[in-house]
């Protein structure tokens, strides 16, 4: 039975990506409880709890996983 390697990357893809977010909620969650949250202003819209970040992550991941690194000061791109 061949395999379709195609469908094969979409799913470890998407499993890196739900493994992430995941993260995302477990790193926020910690920093809220340190007193350290993830915070960030976007017009009117501001992105501070877990639930929040875990949403953003889930929905647009390609947006909101860098801006979560920018607001915890892990951008690997920043010298």
């Amino acid at each position: 039975m061949p395999v379709n390697t195609g469908a094969l990357v979409s799913i470890l893809v998407l499993l890196a990506v739900l493994a992430l977010d995941v993260w995302v909620y477990t790193d926020a969650t910690q920093r809220l409880r340190q007193g350290k949250a993830a915070s960030v202003s976007i017009g009117t819209v501001r992105l501070e709890t877990p639930q929040a970040w875990f949403l953003g992550c889930l929905i647009l991941w390609v947006v909101f996983f860098p801006l979560y690194l920018m607001a915890t000061g892990r951008n690997p791109f920043s010298r």
